[in-house]
């Protein structure tokens, strides 16, 4: 089945969820902000993006900037920072099977459904 992780305040977010609404496939939605991603769920969806952590991070939120810009850190620490602060995940991402995207632009996701 098909999961989104989805933050109804971002627009691409809102754009990813539409394309899945019209997929007529389903899907789980799945509000990470609600209910924040373990450390080993990261990493899972990090395998299945097939990215670096860093990668999966949103650089310009203030958290980053305020807390971990410039300063050199490991792939797990990366990680930690994003279990401690879900703001810092790149949004949306959907997957399914055991392939994800993030859906910037949107119509990544299309490729993957």
């Amino acid at each position: 089945m098909l999961k989104i992780y989805h933050n109804p305040r971002c627009s691409k977010s809102r754009q990813g969820l539409e394309i899945l609404n019209n997929s007529n496939q389903e899907f789980e939605v799945i509000k990470y902000l609600d209910n924040p991603l373990t450390t080993s769920e990261l990493t899972e969806l990090i395998e299945f993006l097939n990215i670096s952590p860093i990668a999966l991070v949103r650089k310009g939120e203030q958290i980053w900037k305020d807390n971990f810009k410039g300063k050199s850190l490991s792939d797990s620490q990366i990680i930690e920072a994003m279990a401690q602060n879900p703001k810092l995940i790149e949004r949306p991402i959907v997957v399914k099977n055991k392939k994800a995207v993030i859906g910037r632009p949107p119509s990544l996701i299309s490729d993957l459904i």
